[in-house]
């Protein structure tokens, strides 16, 4: 048994005394965590960052003075960590949580209404020592400092967009959002491709994560509905809570959406998605798998390579946490390791000589 004072230390940051407290029990009842300091503001947090030297970060956005986007800032510049913020899921706040992630925090908490009782502490609870684990496995040396996303400008077809004719697959986890705002701008238009999207990611901010994307990319990005048709040069994300999968439907391609067991502990999984697109587009199709904790993809990058299509993994050296594309290159699925920066024109080129479903 770890002694208490060699478990990973963490600062609790918020400026509600309620959820500083709220959160500091919970890790320090885990037995896995300690809590070594906590604070009210931005300010605070990046002296008790120097001071204290805390292992991970509890992050609140919306407090007075110095914000919490400008704390992460500061402290990725100055002294790196592994960040995770806890934010409310609406408005300002989820889309100021997903700019977060960009800026170097790994994992997102929902904040609820802990107040509601034992259940909604015990709910917040589960996600908050699920983040604060795969907070301490990630890399954050492997994120460039306050790294900004490509900005392609203004959608690039102004005509409707025809049928999918070719898959590009893509899973990501811890780390995946900043992966995400570099990779999809970079993607290009005018191969008669789609892009399915699954981040592991809480309900209430992948809406937020679909609407960043677009407004940086080429490709039109939309968080899927049920019953949509797939379209060339669109990417669609899969909602919070939901896995995203592809059927045939008389001859057209539609995404469904289900609420199935969680698949490797999470909803949505690449798994399940990335083995229907090997099913419908098979040499057609591009897999590729991104930084995350767990295994999550491996299977169905596998399926992909084995139905004749191409199977990407991040490589070590970009991931922030390397278990995902590490376990799909185990499973024998990815046909290229390639750093994070190449994959998108690695991407178009595959798409140019891919054959058409």
């Amino acid at each position: 048994m770890t002694p208490p004072s060699e478990l990973p230390g963490v600062l609790v940051v918020d400026d509600s005394a309620f959820f500083r407290r709220l959160v500091s029990e919970l890790v320090a009842g885990s037995g896995e965590f300690r809590v070594v300091g906590s604070a009210a503001s931005g300010e605070e947090a990046l002296a008790k960052v120097h001071e204290l030297q805390p292992a991970v970060v509890t992050m609140d956005l919306q407090m007075p003075g110095l914000g919490g986007l400008e704390a992460i800032g500061y402290i990725m510049s100055e002294a790196p960590r592994p960040i995770v913020v806890v934010s409310a899921l609406a408005g300002r706040d989820a889309t100021a949580s997903i700019r977060a992630l960009e800026l170097g925090a790994v994992e997102l908490v929902p904040k609820e209404d802990a107040t509601g009782g034992r259940l909604s502490a015990m709910r917040i609870a589960t996600r908050l020592l699920a983040a604060l684990r795969a907070a301490v496995a990630a890399d954050v040396r492997r994120v460039p400092v306050l790294a900004r996303p490509r900005v392609s400008g203004a959608h690039a077809l102004a005509r409707p967009a025809g049928e999918a004719r070719r898959l590009v697959a893509i899973a990501a986890s811890t780390g995946g959002p900043r992966a995400l705002a570099e990779l999809v701008p970079a993607l290009p238009v005018g191969l008669e491709a789609a892009v399915l999207l699954v981040q592991h990611m809480p309900a209430g901010f992948t809406r937020s994560l679909a609407e960043r994307l677009n407004g940086l990319a080429a490709l039109t990005v939309v968080e899927a509905e049920h019953g949509m048709p797939v379209k060339a040069d669109t990417a669609y994300l899969a909602p919070g809570d939901y896995h995203l999968r592809v059927v045939d439907h008389a001859g057209q391609l539609q995404l469904r959406l289900d609420q199935e067991a969680p698949v490797w502990g999470v909803r949505p999984a690449a798994d399940p998605l990335f083995h229907d697109v090997a099913h419908l587009a098979g040499a057609a199709a591009i897999g590729v798998v991104l930084t995350g904790l767990g295994r999550d993809g491996a299977t169905g990058l596998r399926a992909v390579h084995d139905a004749g299509g191409v199977g990407i993994a991040q490589d070590r050296g970009t991931a922030t946490i390397y278990g995902m594309p590490g376990a799909a290159l185990e499973a024998g699925g990815a046909d290229l390791v390639l750093p994070l920066g190449a994959i998108a024109d690695r991407i178009g080129a595959l798409l140019r000589e891919l054959p058409r479903r």
